[in-house]
């Protein structure tokens, strides 16, 4: 599997009160909570993001509540993927639970910036920023997390 898009690049600790804010959680609508993606950090996010872009961010990306309404969010814009260099462990589990592809790749978090083109293999874990002609590689996901994702989540993987 492999996919390509324009990044998005964000710091560190983001947290799930910035990539989905409170005072949306009233809602379980992904395209309701796609559309206030990002806004408490970047209000532009929603209006530039396309199908199939990438996210790339610093350490501990998803930290804070266990809010599954976080990769929702980020899913439900059009994100393909999302790399940084480490994941809190609760939006790691919860974005491979709906079929959001995450990578850990520090080499990547630091070198790759906002509106570079980059391409993921995610058989291999080579991530591409095609805008540098750099590679850089996060451990690949094992067949059985490759499942889950292709199939859309783990419910959906069970089925």
């Amino acid at each position: 599997m492999k996919i390509q898009g324009k990044v998005h690049k964000y710091g560190d600790h983001v947290d799930t009160d910035v990539i989905i804010p409170a005072r949306y959680l009233n809602t379980g609508d992904p395209k309701e909570l796609a559309a206030h993606c990002m806004e408490d950090i970047d209000k532009d996010f929603v209006k530039n993001v396309r199908p199939g872009d990438i996210l790339v961010a610093g350490v501990n990306f998803g930290c804070g509540s266990s809010r599954e309404h976080a990769p929702i969010a980020i899913q439900a814009s059009g994100v393909s993927c999302v790399i940084a260099e480490n994941f809190a462990r609760i939006f790691y589990r919860n974005a491979l639970n709906i079929g959001l592809p995450i990578l850990e790749c520090p080499a990547a978090s630091r070198a790759i910036a906002n509106g570079d083109e980059v391409a993921v293999d995610f058989d291999t874990g080579v991530i591409t920023n095609l805008a540098t002609g750099e590679t850089y590689k996060a451990e690949p996901f094992p067949p059985f997390i490759q499942n889950i994702i292709q199939k859309g989540g783990l419910l959906a993987s069970l089925r």
